[in-house]
């Protein structure tokens, strides 16, 4: 029996949009003040500036390659090794947001890389069950 990206928990709630993907493609969901007219991500519990409260917004799925790494010792949580983590600026909404980059595309790295959000199941929750993360890859 063939497991459907929606069967699999996120790694965390609230940090993305939930599958199935046929109508919208994932994107990343933060927080806005509106007293502020700031974003955030994560969405936190309050503003940082006026400790207003914060309301769930999307803040982006596409973006620029900031900065990157590869990390090359033994992988936490079953990811593939080696791994890479990004550094993106969301054109949605300026953000510059950290986060894993496509196992299968190390090689394109690149500062200025144009990416798109993807989101499917990568590693494990610590206990061996798979988890649906976001991670950024290349743009076609």
């Amino acid at each position: 029996m063939e497991t459907k990206l929606n069967d699999i928990p996120p790694v965390a709630p609230g940090i993305f949009t939930l599958p199935p993907y046929d109508e919208a493609s994932p994107t990343l969901l933060g927080g806005y003040c509106p007293d502020c007219d700031r974003r955030y991500f994560p969405r936190p519990k309050h503003c940082p500036g006026c400790l207003g409260p914060i309301q769930e917004t999307t803040v982006g799925s596409a973006g620029t390659i900031y900065s990157y790494t590869i990390v090359r010792i033994k992988p936490p949580l079953g990811f593939p090794s080696p791994y890479s983590v990004v550094y993106v600026d969301l054109a949605e909404s300026g953000l510059r947001v950290f986060g894993l980059f496509d196992p299968e595309a190390i090689d394109q790295l690149r500062i200025g890389l144009e990416v798109n959000l993807a989101v499917e199941p990568l590693g494990h929750n610590g206990q061996g069950e798979p988890r649906l993360r976001p991670y950024f890859t290349p743009r076609k």
